[in-house]
């Protein structure tokens, strides 16, 4: 294998950038509106790293020092579907070679959400497949978000570069990191079919909605509890990249192995009073909050089964159970108002879990007990348990 010098190496990481090598923040002046599913709304920030020139202008540096380089970009995903926008492209991977060495620069690109964004690593038509062993590669087999990282100067042979102050968190961060976008084309052709509700009553319930999401993701992050959107805020997302505003309730999911006892007092410290608590540990729990403007949190929390995965519900005036089975599924990061969250991978087959065949028809009149298609009823609670598992506030 032919050597090569480690000057040479950390002298290409200094051109890449001044910033951590593997962090290229990159903010846009627009972006994405949800809430309309076509407009951009503006956003200040300011940029570190590559500018379009300096992108541009790093490869004939690189090629003249001797290294070989491939470079991608793709368009914003999140103007996918704007005409006049949706050309842009923004620069993702780029991937230098020297011999049987190889560096791969992977472009991070700031989001609303105070979280960092990388691109898929696509191969196009004409990219030499054997140029480097892809598969290897740590990045790019799909989209990833990241916390970001707070970062802190170090000295490498004399030079000095910047690295997370966390490595140790960064990289346990990297097999959980695969990200999903919002499908904004497709929201936006179901708002052409479907008006959006700009009454009052259906923008103030969204405004409520949106804060008490913010408010219960800021809580169970500070518990440590992993979390996503289930149910009709899951399906608010997926379809119309936005808050369902007849849905009423912010939906979310917990694995029950995740469920730490503190939970409900954390969340009453938060200003948000348990309205009701459903099943127990062992079965069937379920928690809900009152959030402001009568908007209320909902909490399922999951079992695992062999085969598939359930959340319980329960009928207070008669203690029946009912079930609800899901295939089995993982968690992936999605950018949901304004916020890092996680969701489904398998989003389509849990949403058509819930749903049914007809999701992307929006239907307002909805009952729990007999309208989702993967409900089946589940007994009934003994009467000598209702104190503990039905419980009303």
């Amino acid at each position: 294998m032919s050597r090569i010098s480690k000057n040479v190496i950390l002298a290409l990481f200094t051109l890449t950038s001044s910033a951590f090598l593997l962090f290229q923040l990159y903010y846009y002046k627009h972006y994405l509106s949800t809430k309309n599913g076509a407009g951009l709304s503006k956003s200040k920030g300011s940029r570190i790293g590559f500018d379009s020139t300096q992108w541009e202008g790093w490869f004939p540096v690189a090629e003249n020092m001797g290294f070989q380089c491939l470079k991608t970009e793709s368009k914003d995903p999140r103007l996918d579907g704007i005409d006049s926008l949706s050309g842009t492209e923004i620069p993702l991977h780029c991937i230098c070679k020297w011999a049987t060495h190889a560096i791969h620069l992977v472009v991070f690109h700031g989001r609303s959400g105070n979280y960092l964004w990388h691109g898929h690593l696509r191969l196009k038509g004409h990219i030499d497949r054997k140029f480097v062993p892809f598969r290897k590669l740590q990045f790019g087999h799909y989209p990833g978000a990241f916390d970001r990282p707070e970062l802190q100067q170090v000295t490498i042979d004399g030079l000095e570069v910047l690295i997370p102050k966390d490595p140790a968190h960064f990289l346990e961060e990297i097999p959980h990191s695969r990200f999903i976008e919002c499908k904004y084309k497709e929201a936006r052709t179901f708002f052409q079919q479907y008006l959006d509700d700009n009454t009052v009553e259906a923008m103030t319930f969204q405004k409520s909605a949106k804060e008490l999401l913010q408010l219960a993701a800021k809580t169970l992050n500070k518990l440590g509890i992993r979390f996503w959107l289930s149910s009709g805020t899951c399906l608010g997302w997926y379809r119309q990249c936005s808050i369902i505003p007849y849905s009423k309730d912010v939906d979310l999911g917990i694995f029950i192995q995740d469920y730490k006892s503190d939970i409900i007092l954390a969340f009453q410290e938060a200003g948000l009073p348990l309205k009701h608590k459903f099943g127990k540990v062992e079965d069937s729990l379920e928690l809900s909050f009152q959030g402001k403007d009568d908007v209320k949190l909902d909490i399922f929390f999951f079992y695992e089964e062999p085969d598939y995965m359930w959340n319980g519900g329960t009928q207070a005036k008669t203690g029946k159970k009912f079930k609800y089975l899901f295939p089995k599924f993982t968690l992936c990061w999605t950018e949901f108002v304004d916020m890092k969250v996680h969701v489904p991978c398998e989003t389509i087959e849990y949403i058509k879990a819930n749903y049914g065949k007809g999701w992307k028809i929006p239907i307002k009149t909805w009952d729990w007990k007999s309208s989702p298609p993967n409900v089946q009823p589940n007994g009934i609670w003994p009467i000598s348990e209702w104190d503990e598992v039905i419980q009303l506030y």
